[in-house]
């Protein structure tokens, strides 16, 4: 493994170029309860994303919400790795990636994208 300022440097592939991610922010549509919109993202909408071609890894990342807490501006994100931007774009281009994306619209009000480079740091042991 590389070392960078003390750390070793760990990646997602073995190639020698970061990792493609896209990030994906959701909050659900107003009126369904966030235990139903949970349900779906973990179960339904997972079934069809986990599908999408060229798809290397997904996770999804739920709100931690006590009750009382102010509303969160999302209720979770969406991790999906692919090796390059353009494998994104094109798996979204097919009629799978037209269904991931409606199937998701159904449910929200808000969706901001992020789409990064992700580099992975390990503390040394």
């Amino acid at each position: 493994l590389a070392k960078q300022g003390g750390y070793a440097l760990s990646q997602f592939s073995t190639s020698s170029s970061p990792q493609f991610k896209a990030m994906i922010m959701l909050k659900r549509k107003e009126g369904i309860e966030r235990s139903e919109f949970e349900k779906w993202w973990l179960t339904q909408h997972k079934g069809l994303a986990l599908q999408l071609p060229g798809l290397k890894k997904y996770a999804v990342s739920l709100v931690d919400v006590a009750e009382g807490d102010e509303e969160p501006m999302y209720d979770g994100v969406a991790e999906l790795w692919f090796d390059k931007k353009e494998d994104l774009a094109a798996a979204y281009e097919t009629k799978l990636g037209s269904e991931v994306a409606a199937d998701s619209m159904a449910m929200v009000c808000k969706r901001d994208r992020l789409l990064t480079y992700e580099h992975v740091f390990e503390p040394d042991s």
